[in-house]
């Protein structure tokens, strides 16, 4: 007699039951992996979460007769009829309705351990970057007044001498400024103070991104992203720590075409890391060839992958 295929609706249903709590679709594979089902019933891929929260969510619209119950908290959660009375279960969604309890993922690597794999996809993307410490700004504030690194595009590589020369004449050289904010991880637990940290520290510049490694790409998060891009312009970026090449722009951030002037002058005289930064732009504005030693150090992929390989071994040992 031929079995039937165990699903990842049959997986959630069983932690949820085991567990007896509201979970979110990721705490739910969580513990799966935990426990070992996703490799004995061969699930599989790096968001396969997100594909059991979206199978449940549907058996909650389509299925009349579903145990399932979404659980209208930020995040969404979910939990299962059969585990109480009607009372208990008004009562758990009670409890549970406008919470934003989900905590930080706990990651070995610090922000500043991103730095250099954000420094190497600016290169990739010809733009030079450079990090700006906080250590160094004469404001005890300046998480609120210069990101955590900044990067300049300069048109040498791409156009043509000739081409180049013509546009410094006509006052339209193409250079282009980029601020950046790193962040370990961006879930519902962050988004806002990260996201507006982002706005408040990118509006001197032509573009500005929020940066992390760790991503939640739960739909209802995602559409939180979008929103927030849509509204205010800052686009995401996601670095990748087992492959830098396959770090990515999410979302793309709004180009601005005239730079806050007001802004540079006072970041200038606020920390010398940005000072720097503008003064390597002036030197490099009328040559022909970059001088990089004023930028940050761009690491090899494959050194940077030992770094990250040792930093995820260490943690799997905890």
């Amino acid at each position: 007699m031929r079995m039937s295929k165990f699903t990842l609706k049959d997986l959630a249903k069983k932690i949820l039951f085991e567990t007896k709590r509201p979970l979110t679709a990721r705490e739910i594979w969580d513990i799966a992996q935990k426990q070992g089902l996703d490799g004995r019933h061969g699930f599989i891929g790096k968001d396969a979460w997100n594909t059991l929260g979206r199978k449940v969510k549907n058996d909650i619209v389509d299925n009349g007769k579903t145990d399932f119950i979404l659980i209208e908290s930020r995040p969404i959660k979910f939990y299962l009829r059969s585990l109480g009375s009607q009372q208990d279960i008004e009562k758990v969604i009670e409890d549970e309705k406008g919470k934003v309890e989900e905590e930080e993922p706990k990651l070995k690597y610090s922000e500043e351990d991103l730095y250099p794999l954000l420094a190497y996809y600016c290169d990739s993307t010809d733009i030079l970057p450079k990090s700006v410490k906080h250590q160094k700004s004469k404001k005890s504030h300046a998480q609120w007044l210069h990101p955590d690194m900044v990067g300049v595009y300069f048109p040498i590589k791409r156009w043509k001498k000739e081409v180049v020369d013509l546009s410094k004449k006509m006052g339209e050289f193409g250079v282009k400024l980029f601020s950046y904010e790193v962040k370990r991880s961006l879930g519902f637990f962050n988004i806002r103070e990260s996201y507006f940290q982002a706005v408040s520290n990118s509006s001197w510049a032509n573009e500005g991104y929020l940066v992390a490694a760790e991503i939640d790409t739960d739909e209802d998060f995602m559409s939180e992203l979008k929103r927030l891009s849509n509204a205010f312009g800052i686009g995401i970026i996601r670095l990748d720590t087992s492959d830098p090449d396959l770090s990515e722009i999410l979302l793309p951030a709004k180009t601005k075409d005239i730079l806050d002037w007001e802004t540079v002058n006072k970041l200038v005289s606020y920390n010398s890391d940005f000072y720097d930064f503008i003064v390597s732009i002036y030197e490099n504005a009328d040559v022909t060839k970059i001088n990089r030693g004023s930028f940050d150090e761009i690491i090899d992929i494959d050194a940077l992958v030992k770094i990250f390989q040792s930093i995820h071994k260490d943690k799997k040992k905890n």
